[in-house]
């Protein structure tokens, strides 16, 4: 494969954009072969496929070491099943589809996911020169002062962003629901979503920028202050209040998310719920609380979950407004310090307890999302 990349990297551009294409297509042919075009048959045929297409590919590229053998010995196979599952009239060859399609899924799962957390989850034991510790790297996350600064900082953003985002999404959502302008003002809310976060922290960097009293502030919130005779402040230096600054922008962004979402969910409330609520003498905040409520509940969870994970692994805030300086560290920005100062342990076991932090909240989300298709 890689000598195959090396030679299409060597052709003229002009020349690359059809072997590459080509190269594609065949990849999709060979994947719509084994899918649609094998038929359907029995059982014994099936165990046989989905032992030989996993085990022998993959002992012919363990034996012999090229991919190109491994793929032409699953083609052959292949071919070999194909006439096999021609010979019979009926059979359970769903199983083979069914492989196919999560196949890809699997493989991507166990290399991208699973993998990476086993060997991250190993790592942690071990210092930056390779000798096992057990759980010092782990002891020194949770004992060091800088680090608990590091953990009450990931705290306050898990706390304040969801909450904040969700609150001002569903104010938003149901202030501006069926008013003139709806769309329009919608778009400007969730417009934040469209920008990354690098591009978001640049905007706010700019926002926040400082200068000397005797100069010119370039910084719009410094600006407005001077326009208002105050005197122009490092927003971003002065410990605590630069985390909730930095809080600003994900809140700015997160709002918009959280506003498209509970939006939908509140058109998706019956009105003859509301309609009845009205009847029995309640008010628009009795009919909020009581109906609006309990029926976007579900997207409530989703929304909380999703924007408590996102603030849990925030990284690119932090790192292009302060880098973590002025006791702003967060533990993804911590993770990544320590694995560029090489001490691959300690990032490792950042990574560890995020990891944990995080899980709770998918489990809880996951758990949510099946209690409501039960109900359905």
């Amino acid at each position: 494969m890689s000598e195959f990349l090396l030679w299409v990297g060597g052709l003229p551009p002009l020349a690359q954009i059809p072997i590459v294409v080509l190269a594609f297509a065949a990849v999709i042919a060979l994947v719509l072969f084994f899918i649609e075009i094998a038929p359907r048959t029995g059982r014994k045929y099936t165990i046989i496929r989905l032992a030989v297409c996993i085990i022998a590919p993959f002992l012919a590229l363990v034996l012999i070491g090229s991919v190109w053998w491994a793929a032409l010995i699953a083609a052959a196979f292949g071919l070999l099943f194909f006439w096999l599952d021609r010979r019979s009239a009926q059979g359970a060859g769903y199983l083979f589809q069914l492989f196919g399609f999560l196949a890809p899924a699997i493989i991507l799962l166990l290399v991208g996911l699973i993998y990476p957390t086993i060997k991250t989850a190993v790592d942690s034991l071990f210092s930056s020169r390779g000798a096992f510790v057990g759980l010092d790297n782990f002891a020194w996350v949770l004992t060091n002062p800088q680090n608990l600064r590091v953990i009450l900082n990931t705290i306050i953003w898990v706390l304040l962003v969801p909450t904040l985002s969700t609150v001002f999404g569903l104010a938003y959502a149901v202030f501006i629901d069926k008013s003139r302008g709806e769309k329009f003002f919608k778009i400007l809310v969730f417009m934040p979503m469209a920008i990354s976060f690098v591009g978001a922290s640049i905007i706010w960097r700019f926002v926040y920028t400082y200068r000397p009293e005797d100069q010119n502030q370039i910084g719009l919130l410094n600006q407005v202050v001077v326009w208002l005779g105050g005197d122009p402040q490092q927003w971003l230096a002065n410990s605590p209040w630069n985390t909730f600054f930095l809080i600003v922008v994900l809140i700015w962004i997160q709002t918009g998310f959280a506003m498209v979402v509970l939006s939908a969910a509140i058109k998706g409330v019956p009105t003859e719920q509301l309609e009845a609520a009205e009847l029995d003498g309640t008010n628009a905040w009795q009919r909020f609380i009581n109906v609006t409520v309990p029926g976007i509940r579900s997207s409530l969870i989703v929304v909380i979950t999703t924007i408590s994970i996102a603030s849990l692994k925030v990284f690119d805030i932090v790192r292009t407004m302060t880098a973590g300086a002025n006791e702003t560290s967060v533990l993804a920005n911590e993770m990544y310090t320590q694995f560029k100062n090489f001490e691959y342990g300690r990032s490792a076991a950042f990574a560890v307890i995020l990891f944990i932090l995080v899980m709770p909240i998918v489990i809880y989300n996951a758990r949510q999302i099946k209690k409501q298709r039960e109900i359905r």
